[in-house]
C-alpha cells in the first residue's frame, strides 16, 4: 500500500512540474481514439513543444490545488488527458483542435490560459483565431496595400502617356 501512496506522490510532483513550465493546458476526452491515433497526436505535439498526457482526475486535482488553480474533478466527463503547450499559449489548442476535426472521437473540454480555467466554448474560440503567422501577413498586406494602389496608380498614368506617344510613332 506504501508503495502505491509513493507513486501517486511521485505522478503529483510530475504534474506539478508540467503545470509550472506550460504556457497553457488542453483538456481534452480521448474516449475511443486508437493508439496510433494517440501516437499520430503525440508526434505532432512534439514537434510543436506541446505534450499530451493523461493523470487521474484525482491526482491531477491534487496538483492543481497546490498550484491555486480551481480544478474540480466533478466538472470534467470522460478519458482525460492533458495537452501542455510549452512555448506558445494558443498552439495546444489549434493543434488539438485540427486533429478533433479528423478525429472525432477527441474532444475538447476547456483547458487553462493565463492562469484562468476556460470552458469548452471558449477552448474552441481559441483554437479557431488565426495563427501569429497569418495575423502578421493580414498587418503587412494592410499596411503595404495603399503603397501598391499608389504605385498602380502612378504606373497607370506613365502606361497611358507611353501608349499614347506609341500611337502617336505609329502614324
Amino acid at each position: 500500500m506504501s508503495q502505491k501512496k509513493s507513486e501517486k506522490k511521485e505522478k503529483v510532483e510530475e504534474f506539478k512540474k508540467l503545470l509550472e513550465r506550460q504556457k497553457s493546458l488542453v483538456f481534452v476526452d480521448f474516449r475511443g481514439l486508437k493508439t496510433d491515433e494517440i501516437k499520430e497526436l503525440k508526434e505532432e505535439l512534439r514537434k510543436n513543444d506541446a505534450e499530451f498526457r493523461v493523470f487521474k482526475k484525482t491526482l491531477a486535482e491534487i496538483a492543481f490545488k497546490e498550484n491555486n488553480i480551481d480544478f474540480k474533478r466533478k466538472d470534467w466527463e470522460g478519458q482525460l488527458a492533458f495537452i501542455f503547450g510549452f512555448s506558445d499559449e494558443i498552439t495546444p489548442f489549434k493543434l488539438a483542435y485540427d486533429f478533433a476535426k479528423s478525429n472525432e472521437n477527441l474532444k475538447i473540454l476547456g483547458g487553462i490560459a493565463e492562469g484562468e480555467i476556460l470552458l469548452k466554448k471558449e477552448a474552441l474560440s481559441l483554437a479557431q483565431l488565426p495563427s501569429r503567422e497569418e495575423l502578421l501577413a493580414k498587418v503587412v498586406s494592410s499596411l503595404s496595400a495603399p503603397l501598391q494602389n499608389l504605385h498602380h496608380c502612378f504606373s497607370a498614368n506613365i502606361k497611358g502617356l507611353i501608349y499614347t506617344l506609341q500611337a502617336v510613332v505609329n502614324k
